[in-house]
């Protein structure tokens, strides 16, 4: 087994600092060299590309497990307690109304409560942020694509 002794998207030409080229380097390059350079250039663009959106979704992804965990057991406890108050809710109701029209006016009212929760959920999810550096990292793209008017002449 051997160790890589240098990256294969990095040659001699390159330059680590992303500073461009200079006029006279690159009219006496030929195009194949240029076309490899824009290649391997496009080449390793793109794999930064993935590798941010990569660590962005595991970060973000992290986070929403970890809330989506405790959400699961705060829910499960919340559930529980909702079920024993709507019965206890509905036996003391009970007492005064006949038992239908006492389990009516407990899903009412939890249809309401469901009704206000649904709401703040529809507007806590449009809150998502998503992964913003990667979206405007790849919006730059098609930029750094453009000819430049102080570049080379042909």
């Amino acid at each position: 087994m051997t160790a890589p002794t240098q990256d294969p998207g990095l040659d001699a030409g390159y330059d680590p600092t992303g500073a461009p080229h200079t006029a006279d380097e690159v009219r006496s390059s030929s195009v194949g060299e240029l076309l490899r350079q824009v290649t391997t250039d496009l080449s390793t663009l793109l794999r930064q590309e993935v590798e941010l959106a990569k660590a962005e979704i595991r970060q973000e992804g992290r986070k929403a497990g970890r809330a989506a965990g405790l959400f699961g057991g705060a829910g499960f406890g919340g559930y529980m307690v909702a079920l024993f108050l709507s019965l206890a809710l509905w036996a003391g109701l009970s007492n005064v109304l006949d038992a239908g029209w006492a389990a009516l006016i407990v899903a009412v009212l939890w249809g309401a409560l469901t009704a206000v929760l649904y709401s703040l959920a529809k507007q806590h999810a449009r809150r998502v942020r998503g992964l913003r550096q990667t979206n405007d990292s790849v919006q730059r793209i098609p930029d750094a694509l453009k000819p430049h008017p102080e570049g080379v002449t042909r």
